[in-house]
Parts: C-alpha cells; structure tokens; sequence
C-alpha cells in the first residue's frame, strides 16, 4: 500500500527564485515576485491552470515552513477548505497559538506523519523552500509540482540552496502546458546518501 504523498507545489522563475529579491513582510513575493503568481490569473478557468489549481485545492492537510507562514501571514487560520496546516519550526513557543488548524511542529516526521493521517486519502500540499528542504533530507517529500514561469528573475530566493544534501533523483510524472505556465510533476525516487 502507497502512503499518502506530500507533494510541494512551488511557483518558480527559470532562474530557479520562488521570489523576488527582498521579500519580507509587506513585500512578501520580493520585487517582482508576483510575475511567478500570473498564472494564477486563470485558476478558475477549465484549462489546464483551473486543473491545477483545483488539485491543489483538493488536499488534504498542508506542510509549510514557518517563514512562508508568517509571510502568509498565518493565512489567517485557513489556507483552504478548513483544512489542518502543519507548520515546521526551530522553535515553538508554547506561548504562541496559531490560528485556526494550524499547529507548530520542530519534529519533522511528525509533522509529515501527522499530516498524511490528517489528509487520508488525499495528498499533502507543501509550502515553502525550506520546509522542502527538511521533508526532502528526512526523506519525507513524496513529489514535486513545479510551476516554472517563463521569467528570469535575476535574484531573490531560490527553492533550493545547497543543502548539504547529495544528489536526489526524480522521475518526471507529468507535464502540462498552462497559460504562461509549464506544470512540472516529479516523484522523488532516489536520494544519494
């Protein structure tokens, strides 16, 4: 029996930034950042960036890293449908209530594991390159959807900096045109130890 995948979905530049430089509260894609979200424009449509966007509305439960959080600011509780929100953290101060179903983790296969029972037979929808980052070297990241945007950023935050980690293998599952948008699928399959 297949466990319940947590697949990170991320919006990125060719040049490999999921933001603009400078990102921060108030400008939290960086400058120029929101280019990578245009795509988004069309998720109510029928074409292939409605399917998208309706896929990753279908989760079950999310994943975020903590900064992508407060930059999302904390999405008020509710990142979709009511769903649990599972946040990885260096630090939870117990003093610090999250909204809503959101709930601060510094354990990462708990957090992973807590996430799949929570979603059942639905997928997990991670957030965040540094919550990427740690699912991937606990071994816990399933896939990734990559939604790369016809751009070159030219600075700003990339979705993987070295990591310390070897190489990790992935089989491309799918590839979907979108309106300025290629939607890229891969599974992990091998990481290198």
């Amino acid at each position: 029996m297949s466990r319940t995948p947590l697949r990170l979905y991320m919006s990125m530049s060719v040049d490999g930034y999921i933001a603009g430089p400078d990102d921060r509260p108030g400008q939290e894609l960086g400058r120029d950042g929101g280019r990578l979200f245009d795509w988004l424009d069309d998720r109510m449509s029928e074409g292939v960036n409605g399917q998208v966007y309706a896929e990753a509305s279908a989760t079950g439960a999310v994943v975020s890293g903590r900064r992508t959080f407060e930059l999302a600011k904390r999405w008020h509780g509710d990142h979709h449908d009511g769903v649990p929100i599972h946040v990885l953290t260096h630090r939870a101060d117990p003093a610090d209530e999250p909204p809503g179903s959101a709930k601060f983790y510094t354990d990462v296969d708990a957090c992973a594991d807590e996430a799949r029972d929570k979603a059942g037979n639905r997928a997990v929808l991670v957030h965040g390159a540094g919550a990427a980052q740690a699912l991937l070297a606990a071994g816990q990241l399933d896939e990734l959807e990559l939604h790369l945007v016809p751009v070159l950023l030219g600075g700003g935050r990339r979705l993987f900096e070295p990591t310390g980690l070897d190489r990790v293998e992935l089989e491309p599952v799918r590839r979907l045109e979108g309106r300025g948008v290629t939607h890229l699928r891969y599974r992990v399959v091998h990481r290198a130890r």
